[in-house]
């Protein structure tokens, strides 16, 4: 059904450099194959998903799929119709309409009807693809989210929308790239097991890349290794896998012992979240703990549990409705949610990690870590209330304008459009630090990250998904925060690279001494980072415990067959 015969491609970088990201592709995919792609970032599984899709033309070789060829000087048309014989849902793609599921799914299948989604009329839509778009979400089990709003869905629901929004594509072929990383066992449980019903219910052949081992034994019937663009092994999953693993770096032995002092306090949160058709969705109350120094502590749930936006408001960057927050700031505590001058000093050293985490697109990374640095200083505090006098500007709104730093680029915009300001007053208050400075700073950061000091003048676009989680990283750690909240951060690292980072990140806590409260739903990840995780569940706190005990009991919560049968 598919065939790829001498298929390369090279990108060409901003620099005048170049990455052959497929060396000599050949490769055949039969006709309701489940195929499993594995290796480390950078090995080329994304592009080889990116040419199948006809996203990215081929500079050798020949694709076809079914009576459809594309080579490297075909024209526009037949990667078109290559196009519509294959959907994909790439790595961290979040595109939805801020509509109901349903309402995604019929504009979908609108759009594919009249090649106009967005111009849908709900009415013709409902009555022309009703039922179907009801059974396409019963494929990915969001039924019971039908009348839910997009924006309010978990990580992993999301996910499984866009799946399903692809599947109203009716593609002969769905190219998956790491389509459950984001998501709690539970969620991924579901996500694997609609994958195996599309498969054999709707004879759909599919090729999806992951750089869990799990995954594969779960689902795929055939695994390729890659590695530096190229195929270098295939076979049944067990075999691929274990030498795909036999690489990994043994586990750094570090012991996380916090120390007897509190220096987070969680008091009494209580925070309620309603859909906007109306309906609680979702309440999070008698949230009660506190954080010892230097101690990483893993907050464990699944996917809606109120992680995130436990994270949010420990960061202040949401209020609760009652409650408080609170963090020592020398030998004093105070409140997270109460504007001024001791509020930017917490924040000054505190670093946060967003689950879907954007670089600047065409931003350098020697740039965004400049800018970076400009926001978070030793000197960041007094400096920036020196600007803030010259504009006329109270300590109270420059907090509230230090809180947007923290926030995701198109949040931060969106906050400075209600109260009238434009981005620029943040470079105003907050200005860049000096190339030459930043290079200096980031040498220690990055040699722990493994990251080559030569992508400092690269593009985000020109980065590996391993490259740009490490790079966000780099981002956190590089003003040597001594707090950090990670949501998530590094489901798109294969394990290969996780263990290296988990390893760097074990020594740079040890050394410049922080305190972490992360996210996270690798289980593994869990147990190998910290020694102490708080198990959450519908806005509620379930045990307080060590994350070996409570990994254990999170695995039989979710019933994640995967995980026992890998």
């Amino acid at each position: 059904m598919i065939k790829l015969e001498n298929v390369s491609k090279t990108y060409e970088l901003d620099d005048g450099g170049k990455i052959q990201a497929l060396k000599n592709i050949n490769l055949d995919i039969k006709e309701g194959e489940i195929l499993g792609i594995i290796g480390k970032s950078g090995s080329g599984k994304s592009s080889l998903l990116r040419v199948l899709r006809g996203v990215e033309k081929i500079d050798e070789g020949t694709i076809s799929i079914d009576d459809i060829s594309v080579k490297e000087d075909s024209t526009q048309l037949y990667y078109n119709m290559l196009k519509k014989k294959t959907a994909i849902h790439l790595q961290r793609s979040f595109g939805l309409w801020p509509e109901t599921v349903k309402q995604n799914v019929l504009r979908k299948l609108y759009g594919v009807l009249y090649n106009d989604e967005a111009s849908t009329d709900f009415d013709e839509a409902e009555s022309m693809f009703g039922e179907e778009a009801d059974k396409i979400l019963e494929y990915v089990s969001l039924s019971d989210k039908s009348d839910h709003y997009a924006p309010v869905l978990s990580g992993g629901e999301k996910q499984r929308l866009i799946m399903a929004r692809q599947l109203a594509k009716k593609p002969k072929v769905l190219l998956l790239d790491e389509p459950a990383t984001m998501a709690c066992p539970k969620t991924k449980q579901e996500i694997l097991d609609s994958v195996k019903r599309i498969n054999k219910e709707l004879n759909i052949t599919v090729v999806i890349v992951s750089h869990l081992p799990e995954v594969h034994k779960y689902l795929a019937d055939r695994v390729l290794l890659m590695d530096d663009g190229k195929i270098i092994k295939e076979g049944n999953a067990n075999e691929i896998t274990d030498e795909f693993l036999s690489e990994m770096d043994p586990i750094v032995d570090i012991k996380n012992i916090s120390k007897d002092k509190d220096i987070i306090n969680v008091q009494n949160i209580f925070k309620r979240f309603f859909l906007l058709t109306g309906g609680e969705v979702l309440e999070i109350e008698d949230i009660n703990f506190k954080v010892q120094k230097e101690n990483i502590l893993s907050l464990v749930g699944p996917s809606g549990a109120g992680k995130t936006i436990l994270l949010r408001l420990m960061a202040g960057l949401d209020y609760p409705d009652d409650g408080e927050i609170e963090y020592k700031l020398n030998d004093e505590w105070v409140g997270i949610a109460i504007p001024g001058l001791n509020r930017m000093k917490i924040r000054s050293r505190l670093g946060f990690m967003h689950q879907e985490f954007a670089l600047s697109h065409y931003s350098t990374v020697l740039d965004q870590l400049a800018v970076k640095l400009g926001y978070k200083n030793q000197e960041i505090v007094k400096n920036a209330r020196k600007r803030a006098e010259e504009l006329d500007l109270n300590d109270e709104l420059l907090d509230s304008l230090y809180l947007l730093i923290d926030l995701p680029e198109n949040e931060a915009r969106a906050r400075l459009e209600q109260i009238g300001l434009i981005p620029d007053i943040l470079d105003e208050l907050f200005p860049k630090f000096p190339e030459s400075a930043t290079k200096e700073a980031v040498k220690d950061i990055f040699e722990k990250l493994d990251l080559p000091i030569d992508i400092l003048s690269r593009k985000s676009y020109e980065l590996s998904g391993g490259q740009k989680v490490r790079v966000m990283l780099a981002l956190v750690l590089i003003s040597n925060p001594k707090i950090l909240l990670l949501d998530e951060p590094f489901g798109d690292l294969d394990p290969i690279t996780l263990r290296t980072v988990t390893n760097s990140l074990k020594k740079t806590s040890v050394d410049l001494k922080i305190t972490t409260v992360m996210v996270s739903h690798n289980t593994d990840f869990i147990k190998e980072l910290s020694n102490r995780s708080i198990f959450m569940d519908n806005g509620h706190i379930l045990k307080d415990g060590t994350s070996d005990d409570i990994v254990k009991e999170f695995i039989e919560f979710c019933k994640a067959d995967y995980l026992i049968e890998g």
